[in-house]
């Protein structure tokens, strides 16, 4: 008898342009011990799966039809009451998004002690300590300091490490795991999916891993199924989907997969998917709009860091000697040259996208400068001054969903920057320079009309392109951009990226932890650990010749797809 299994499933959400369909009669079993990985495009109905078998569906989101299993009693027509019995004690979820999954106005000591006291009856003292044990078990340091802290005073990294302890935390039958590594670096990767491989082995947990990331997927899953617009188009062993796969859509999702051995021009496509993502016309930047922002011209050193502190107060005090602070980032110094693609790779909590918000202006760093354009930006004083230097430098942040205002229509969101810095003279001109700028980034003008929530992870991130693009800016910092989306999504934006950084002469900071992407990227690649810079090197050196051994155990981590066959890697190498 299989632990978890749902049969025919259907999903639907009622629109006022009709019923939209997310999942269209899928079936799918796990067993005790068993991990079924679940990979497909943003949008194929992967994450509904997940939300459907725990009943948390947003509304109006239906189970239109299908039953659903947990160990042969039947509980999707269960009532909320033993709904709520079930979730967190017999399964367990990890969300895909860690900051909109964590209460900001608890600290994680309360978050994780309350689940825990809820399904497992213990003492205040017994939760703590059992509380403290689950971060040390996902690689959170100094778990007893760090429990007493809020969600926003971790990495994103770790928070997503503190949602896969909430997970644990009643010792669940079943986990069902919602891009559970997509903002951990290789190495607390590596330490989670142990702990995973680890959980199904000794205690017979079953897992249902949904992730973009087909290396996790050769890693530890023991069966995959491939989901395609709503539909279930393929499943097997994983050695057979990924060595032998019968679907064509199979085949050209895995093509996708970022090459970790060669830089190649540009990304493979999934051509299966009828997307206008990656066909657009290039364009003239002498007489387009977004050409306006590469005339001003700069030295040969487009942004220069040097001896930069950032530094966060952990424990106040009245007293100054007693005061606790976190050194973010210590001392560091890089400089990237005009045009050029500057990578920063590291663990989760290194300091990356600390040094990404200090360039931006979001932190304010205790020691060290910033030299963008031939100013200092830690000199500046004035809001207007800097307002002149923010137009020139743009952001797109990790996490599409949360840094896009859910309440503002993608006509205004991307007009925003464009009536702030007063860029066009009047409304009819912004209009038609926002829906210039939602073509060039492959969602076309209707997307204007439409709100956030109506998109794809993929076309969000294409939204906040958009945005940043908005501006006219000539450098640009992109802090995780693809890390949220799968292989065919993040193909395409990379893509993009490649595209517009080509014609527009833009500067880029590219801030990822997955290296193939970083390979195939940057110019240049800095390796950060606990706030300091280890290495600076060429790409190709820093692959092929590491000097720091922290480098060296960082690509000796990479997951790779050794399970493919030796057939299918000649045809990949082909199409390349």
């Amino acid at each position: 008898m299989s632990l978890l299994e749902f049969k025919n499933m259907t999903v639907e959400f009622p629109t006022r342009r009709g019923v939209f369909t997310a999942v269209q009669d899928v079936s799918l079993s796990v067993d005790p011990g068993e991990i079924l990985g679940v990979v497909g495009e943003s949008g194929a109905g992967k994450s509904t799966i997940g939300n459907a078998v725990i009943g948390l569906l947003e509304p109006p989101g239906r189970l239109a039809g299908g039953e659903i299993y947990l160990k042969g009693s039947r509980i999707d027509n269960l009532d909320e009451d033993a709904l709520r019995a079930i979730r967190g004690k017999r399964i367990g979820m990890i969300f895909q998004d860690p900051l909109t999954s964590l209460d900001p106005l608890q600290t994680v000591e309360q978050q994780l002690m309350e689940t825990i006291q809820l399904h497992l009856k213990q003492s205040d003292e017994e939760a703590r300590a059992s509380a403290v044990s689950l971060l040390d078990r996902v690689g959170i340091p100094d778990p007893a300091i760090r429990i007493k802290q809020y969600p926003h005073q971790f990495s994103g990294g770790m928070r997503q490490r503190v949602v896969i302890a909430l997970a644990l935390c009643a010792d669940p039958e079943v986990i069902i795991a919602d891009e559970p590594t997509t903002a951990l670096d290789v190495s607390i990767q590596a330490q989670i999916l142990e702990l995973m491989r680890e959980l199904c082995r000794e205690r017979s947990v079953g897992m249902i891993l949904i992730t973009h990331d087909m290396g996790v997927i050769a890693d530890v899953t023991d069966r995959v199924a491939v989901m395609y617009r709503s539909r279930l188009v393929e499943e097997g062993p994983t050695e057979k989907i990924l060595g032998d796969p019968d679907h064509d859509y199979t085949k050209s999702l895995i093509s996708a997969v970022p090459r970790p051995d060669v830089r190649l021009a540009r990304f493979p496509v999934v051509e299966y998917i009828e997307s206008a993502g990656d066909r657009r016309d290039s364009i003239d930047v002498a007489t387009h709009w977004l050409g306006a922002g590469q005339t001003e011209s700069g030295g040969e050193t487009m942004l220069r860091v040097e001896d930069l502190h950032v530094r966060f107060l952990t424990k106040f005090s009245f007293l100054k000697k007693n005061r606790i602070y976190l050194d973010a980032v210590d001392r560091v110094s890089f400089d990237i040259r005009q045009g050029e693609v500057f990578g920063l790779v590291g663990e989760s909590g290194s300091g990356k996208s600390t040094i990404a918000r200090a360039i931006a202006g979001l932190y304010k760093p205790a020691g060290g400068h910033i030299h963008f354009a031939g100013a200092d930006l830690t000199e500046v004083r004035t809001e207007s001054e800097m307002d002149r230097y923010r137009r020139q430098m743009q952001m797109i942040f990790q996490d599409p969903f949360s840094s896009l205002n859910p309440r503002m229509k993608v006509l205004d969101i991307v007009a925003e920057p464009i009536r702030f810095h007063g860029l066009a003279s009047g409304g009819a001109e912004t209009r038609q320079i926002v829906m210039d700028l939602l073509e060039h980034v492959g969602l076309g003008a209707e997307a204007a009309r439409k709100y956030p929530h109506e998109f794809s992870g993929g076309q969000r991130q294409r939204i906040s392109i958009a945005r940043a693009l908005a501006t006219r800016p000539r450098f640009l910092i992109c802090d995780e951009p693809t890390s949220a989306l799968d292989v065919s999504i993040q193909a395409q934006i990379l893509n993009l990226l490649k595209d517009l950084q080509a014609e527009l002469g833009l500067t880029m900071l590219f801030i990822s932890h997955d290296l193939p992407v970083i390979r195939q990227m940057c110019d240049r690649v800095g390796v950060m650990r606990h706030g300091k810079l280890l290495e600076v090197a060429e790409t190709e050196t820093l692959f092929e010749s590491p000097q720091h051994e922290y480098s060296r155990h960082l690509l000796d981590l990479m997951p790779r797809l050794e399970v493919l066959s030796h057939e299918l890697i000649a045809g990949l190498e082909m199409a390349d």
